[in-house]
């Protein structure tokens, strides 16, 4: 008869299948890449946060970025780096150390852009957006790992996110060129909330079955911009609707 001490040791092997068909050996490397992905995805938001807050609470910072030529033109660089990043991110992703350098790069230039939207946005509303995105992320994650020990694939979403992200792209451009006003900004950030709640189940489902086990460092960057993505998405709707 197996203690409480075994059992709970059999669980951190990973004794608990993800999916149906999933041999013992898979099932325990697939957990042990499990808890590393998260454990980077943490530490990735760790550091949005802090860097967003030092650019919230040190105001001459925030100062320096708006109403200086030098500080807006790092802004800009700032926004277009993530950008630049994700090419050699994708290139050098199993190649150790420069991996963890162009990824602390790209969180750090994600941050300051995170925080520089938290200076003009009321507390009340990034209080709302944080909170709704970590029951959204909770429960999304929990939904899908629960939905993969039961047999079900989410891969047939790829076609339909990704053709649903590239509406959203237009659209963005169209406002950003034309603005639609008020109801068109809403409608806009409801869609891309509800996008990136799906991509979320998407990729989450991939991490279970699909990403191998070199790949540890783009599945972390995918779950994070999901993550962002669906936290400015919702900061975007309540602002509107604020207004």
């Amino acid at each position: 008869m197996a203690t409480g001490k075994d059992v709970f040791v059999d669980l951190e092997g990973g004794s608990i299948p993800l999916y149906p068909g999933i041999s013992l050996e898979d099932n325990v490397f697939r957990w042990a890449f499990i808890r590393k992905i998260y454990t980077i995805l943490s530490l990735q938001l760790i550091l949005t946060v802090a860097i967003g807050s030092i650019v919230v609470f040190v105001r001459p910072v925030a100062v320096f970025f708006v109403s200086s030529p030098a500080g807006l033109a790092l802004y800009i660089v700032l926004v277009i780096l993530p950008f630049i990043l994700l090419c050699p991110l994708y290139y050098y992703s199993q190649k150790h150390p420069v991996n963890l350098i162009l990824l602390s790069l790209f969180t750090v230039a994600i941050g300051f852009a995170v925080g520089l939207t938290f200076s003009f946005t009321a507390g009340k509303i990034i209080l709302e957006s944080v909170i709704l995105t970590a029951l959204v992320v909770v429960s999304l994650t929990a939904y899908t790992f629960w939905a993969a020990r039961r047999g079900h694939d989410f891969s047939f979403l790829g076609p339909i996110l990704f053709s649903a992200i590239m509406v959203l792209i237009f659209f963005g451009l169209i406002q950003a060129f034309f603005p639609l006003g008020k109801i068109s900004v809403t409608i806009y950030g409801a869609l891309a909330s509800i996008i990136f709640s799906a991509y979320i189940v998407y990729d989450t489902d991939n991490l279970i079955k699909r990403y191998t086990y070199d790949e540890y460092i783009w599945a972390s960057i995918v779950l994070y911009l999901d993550i962002i993505n669906l936290f400015l998405s919702l900061l975007t709707l309540f602002r509107s609707v604020e207004n």
